[in-house]
């Protein structure tokens, strides 16, 4: 404990670039998948295919992605960039199929009703089919979320700096308040980004707190005994 005492300002300086190095790929990756979600929805003969490979990324284990994508495209294995593509890259292995399923989700009918009344292919996406897919994605974009917060304390094995480097140093040096630091550290993150984007969803989604309530307050009919 006394330790975290001692060293409260190491913990908040890498507590904040963790989120920085978090952050940057989650919002990358939410970016990226829309339009290949879309792609792999609309069209039937590519869906496996895409979803199949990009799920096929996020077998690729961490470590040897860090150390492949630098001798790929020529930069340096210990920068910053390197951790944020290969958690791009995971974040879009998971958020593709998660796109992809919220469309599939959305109903013919309102589809159909949107055209109807002149909404065109453009609008009727970011008007109707993107909402109303929201839950589906929102739940894709948290597990990204917790998913990328993790994976991104590997960043320490190849010399990029983060909260993995609280575990790292507390296993060599046997400090295991600082293994602690970082464990806990690396949880408040994930809990607080999980929060932040579950009241985004009930602020942006209003709709969906109001088909639970109406699901919740339905009255359950019971059978007269025979």
């Amino acid at each position: 404990m006394n330790w975290v005492v001692d060293n409260l300002d190491l913990i908040l300086e890498l507590t904040l670039v963790h989120l920085r190095q978090s952050i940057i790929p989650i919002v990358l990756g939410f970016v990226l998948s829309l339009p290949l979600g879309w792609v792999a929805w609309r069209f039937k003969l590519v869906r496996g295919p895409i979803i199949v490979l990009t799920g096929l990324l996020y077998t690729i284990p961490s470590l040897a992605l860090l150390i492949l994508l630098p001798s790929v495209a020529g930069y340096s294995a210990r920068s910053e960039t390197n951790l944020i593509i290969a958690l791009t890259i995971y974040a879009i292995a998971i958020l593709v199929r998660g796109v992809s399923d919220g469309l599939d989700s959305v109903d013919d009918d309102i589809r159909q009703a949107a055209t109807a009344t002149g909404f065109g292919s453009f609008r009727r996406f970011w008007a109707v089919e993107f909402p109303l897919a929201g839950p589906v994605i929102l739940a894709s974009l948290r597990v990204t979320a917790v998913s990328t917060i993790s994976l991104a304390t590997v960043g320490i094995l190849i010399g990029i700096t983060n909260l993995g480097y609280l575990f790292t140093n507390g296993l060599d040096r046997r400090i295991i308040a600082e293994v602690f630091a970082g464990i806990i550290a690396v949880v408040v993150i994930a809990l607080v980004i999980d929060l932040l984007l579950l009241l985004a969803g009930r602020a942006l989604m209003p709709w969906t707190r109001a088909a639970t309530k109406t699901s919740t307050a339905r009255p359950v009919m019971v059978g007269a005994p025979a």
